[in-house]
C-alpha cells in the first residue's frame, strides 16, 4: 500500500522505517526543515535535554551512541534521528518544509492537501504530529500595552538562543521540566529572572543522594509498578496489597531525599503533598543548575502565583507583587490538535471532553484507514512509538486479532477514566501514558503474540529497561507476514 505519515519526529520515522521494511510505499510530511519533531532546530530551546537517560531513550535496533552524555542535548538527539533516517533509507521518502492543511478520507483512501497547494492520495494515513505539536499560550490582560512598549511574549520552544534575554527582565511562566530547563541559561545573561509557578511540582534528582541514577528508580519495571495500574499482575498485587506501606515508603523517601538534596525547605520550594502524588502533576527530572541558581539569587521562584495583568514594562502577580518585565517566556504545556482532519472525523475521534479515543493509543474507532503514533508519550517514547509502528504494520496486514468494536470502545472509555483518576486528568487529552509506559508496550505486543521473553522482562524489574531487548520484534513480524497467504475478501 501507499501510506502517508504526518510528522517526521520519533514516531513518524519509526513508522516509516517499519512500513518500508514490510514492503509498503511511504511518504512522510513535516512542516519543519529537518527531522526530529520536538528535537528540530526550529523548536529547541537552550538547556533542552532528554528526560530519560541515554541508554533507555533509544530505538531497539538503533541505540544512541555511547559517547553521548547520560542526558543528551536536543541537538544530539536530532543528529541521532537524522542518522536513523539515513541508516534505514527513509530520507528519499521525506517531504520537509511542507505542512498538511487537510486530510479527507473516502472509499479510495485519503486525499491530503499540502501547504504548497499540491494534493496527494494515499491508501492509509498515520498521524504522527506529536503530543507536543502546538504550544499552549495563555492570554494576559494588558498584553497589547506590554508588547506595544517593546515587550515580548514567546513560547518556550521559540527561544532558540539565550542571547535574546541579555540585559532583560525575564519572566518564565511554568514550573515543568521545560520551564526550569530554559530558565537556567536565560538567568546567566538576563538582568533578572523570575519563575512564575502556579503550582510547585516534585523534581526527581538525576542522581538520588548524588549517587543512585534516576533510571534505577523510575526507568525499571519495579519503578513503574510503584504506581497502581487498573489491571494488576504478578508482584504488583503484593505492592498494592500487603506491601503497600513499603511501596509508599520507597516513593516518599525519594521526596525526602529531594528536599534535603536541593535544600527545598530553605528555599521555600517544598511542593504540597507527597512524592507519591507526583504522577498527578508531572514527573519532572530536576534541571542541573536550577536550584543552585535559586540559592545564589540568580533565579527567583514566585510560588503559588499567576500573572494577572501586564502593562508597559511590568507584570502584576496574583499576590499583588509587581515585577519589571521585558521578556515573558511561556513554558505552559502544549495542545494536542489535528486541525487537518474534518469535523466529521474529529467527532468520531474525540469524546465530549476533547480526549482522543484511541484503542491501544493507536486506532481510532469508526474511522477507516487512519492510525495514530506518538500519542503514547512516555518515559520510553522511542520504544513505545516503535512498538506501535509494529502494531500498525500488523494491522494493515490483517494480523491483529481485535475484540468487537463495542468491546474496544469500552476499553478506551475505561482507560480514559482510569487515567483521569491516576493523573488528575494530566494526560494530554488521553495521549500521555506516563507512568504506565511498559504496560502499553506489553499490551501492544501481547496483541501480536510478539512480546519479549518473561526472563528478559524479569531482568528489567530491577535493571533499567534496555530498548535493544526488543530488537527481534520487528524482524519476527516481517518474517511472519512474508509466510502468510493472501486472504481473499470473500473467503
Amino acid at each position: 500500500m501507499r501510506i502517508g505519515i504526518i510528522g517526521a519526529g520519533v514516531a513518524g520515522l519509526a513508522t516509516a522505517k517499519t512500513l518500508l521494511q514490510a514492503g509498503h510505499e511511504v511518504v512522510v510530511w513535516d512542516s519543519a526543515p529537518d527531522v526530529g519533531g520536538v528535537w528540530s532546530r526550529t523548536r529547541r530551546y537552550p538547556g533542552l535535554t532528554t528526560q530519560s537517560a541515554r541508554a533507555t531513550y533509544g530505538l531497539s535496533d538503533f541505540p544512541m551512541p555511547k559517547n553521548l552524555p547520560e542526558w543528551p542535548t536536543g541537538a544530539q538527539v536530532q543528529s541521532w534521528l537524522e542518522a536513523y533516517a539515513h541508516e534505514f533509507k527513509i530520507e528519499p521518502h521525506l517531504r520537509l518544509n511542507v505542512r498538511v492543511t487537510s486530510a479527507t478520507g473516502g472509499e479510495n483512501g485519503w486525499t491530503v492537501t499540502l501547504s504548497t497547494g499540491e494534493t496527494a492520495t494515499v491508501d492509509k494515513l498515520v498521524v504522527a504530529n506529536g503530543v507536543f505539536c502546538e504550544p499552549n499560550m495563555p492570554t494576559f490582560p494588558g498584553a497589547a500595552e506590554f508588547t506595544a512598549a517593546g515587550g515580548q511574549i514567546v513560547a518556550g520552544t521559540d527561544v532558540h538562543e539565550a542571547e535574546m534575554a541579555r540585559g532583560k527582565h525575564v519572566l518564565v511562566i511554568g514550573y515543568g521540566k521545560s520551564a526550569c530547563d530554559v530558565t537556567v541559561p536565560l538567568s546567566e545573561v538576563a538582568a533578572s529572572t523570575d519563575v512564575i509557578a502556579r503550582q510547585l511540582l516534585w523534581k526527581v534528582p538525576r542522581k538520588i543522594a548524588g549517587v543512585v541514577n534516576f533510571k534505577m528508580l523510575l526507568l525499571t519495571r519495579m519503578g513503574e509498578a510503584l504506581f497502581k495500574y487498573h489491571r494488576l499482575r504478578g508482584p504488583e498485587r503484593f505492592l498494592h496489597g500487603p506491601g503497600d506501606p513499603m511501596r509508599r515508603s520507597m516513593l516518599n523517601s525519594v521526596g525526602s531525599v529531594s528536599v534535603r538534596q536541593f535544600k527545598l525547605e530553605q528555599l521555600d520550594l517544598v511542593p504540597r503533598g507527597t512524592m507519591e502524588g507526583i504522577v498527578k502533576g508531572a514527573i519532572g527530572l530536576a534541571t542541573e543548575g536550577f536550584f543552585e541558581g535559586v540559592e545564589k539569587g540568580a533565579i527567583r521562584v514566585r510560588r503559588d502565583t499567576t500573572v494577572v495583568r501586564l502593562s508597559a514594562g511590568r507584570a502584576e502577580l496574583s499576590d499583588g507583587t509587581v515585577l519589571p518585565a521585558d521578556l515573558i517566556v511561556c513554558a505552559t504545556g502544549f495542545q494536542q490538535g489535528v486541525p487537518f482532519l474534518d469535523e466529521t472525523v474529529q467527532r468520531q475521534l474525540l469524546d465530549e471532553r476533547g480526549n482522543f479515543q484511541l484503542y491501544r493509543q493507536i486506532l481510532p474507532l469508526g474511522v477507516d484507514g487512519l492510525y495514530f503514533n506518538g500519542y503514547n508519550s512516555s518515559f520510553f517514547s522511542p520504544l513505545n512509538a516503535e512498538m506501535a509502528a509494529v502494531w500498525i504494520t500488523a494491522h494493515l496486514a490483517g494480523a491483529v486479532p481485535l475484540p468487537t468494536p463495542d468491546a474496544m470502545r469500552a476499553q478506551v472509555r475505561d482507560q480514559l477514566a482510569f487515567m483521569d483518576e491516576a493523573t488528575d486528568r494530566h494526560h494530554c487529552r488521553g495521549a500521555k501514558i506516563i507512568p504506565f509506559s511498559l504496560k502499553n508496550v506489553d499490551e501492544v505486543l501481547d496483541d501480536l503474540d510478539l512480546n519479549i521473553s518473561r526472563r528478559v522482562r524479569a531482568s528489567h524489574w530491577l535493571n533499567p529497561v534496555d530498548p535493544s531487548a526488543y530488537r527481534g520484534v520487528t524482524p519476527a513480524l516481517i518474517a511472519r507476514l512474508r509466510t502468510r497467504r493472501p486472504v481473499l475478501e470473500d473467503a
